[in-house]
């Protein structure tokens, strides 16, 4: 079974979290996900992390402490999924360059979005320090 280490962006903006929309074909199509992608040989977490969201949105973004780590085994794929928070730089807004749609969604509404299966676990650490 092929592993594979995959970063992905927490971003916060009043109160809502950003999130990508997977391309209609594919692995995984059509599912919600963080903004991110998979680690190349060589790469450190954060600067993979930081040109995925160069590549996938077009941000520039400031790549801060390792939120959540989760593991996943998909029939076909196993895998690690390292999440960090991070501020976009001033002025940069998110556009879908390698998704099919970026959206802000609110901590509550992340779990009734069709998500991707490894991101699950995040969904409700989030919705729940979003309770008040």
């Amino acid at each position: 079974m092929r592993r594979v280490l995959v970063v992905a962006a927490v971003i916060e903006r009043g109160g809502q979290v950003l999130v990508a929309l997977r391309r209609p074909r594919g692995e995984r199509a059509s599912l919600w996900e963080f903004p991110g992608g998979k680690v190349e040989p060589g790469e450190g977490e954060r600067a993979a992390l930081a040109r995925e969201l160069r590549e996938e949105l077009g941000v520039r973004a400031s790549i801060g402490e390792e939120y959540a780590r989760v593991e996943h085994i998909y029939p076909d794929l196993q895998v690690e999924l390292a999440l960090f928070r991070c501020a976009l730089h001033a002025g940069e807004e998110p556009r879908p360059l390698a998704c099919e749609q970026v959206r802000w969604v609110a901590r509550r509404d992340l779990p009734g979005l069709p998500f991707c299966e490894a991101d699950v676990p995040v969904l409700t650490r989030l919705a729940e320090e979003g309770v008040s």
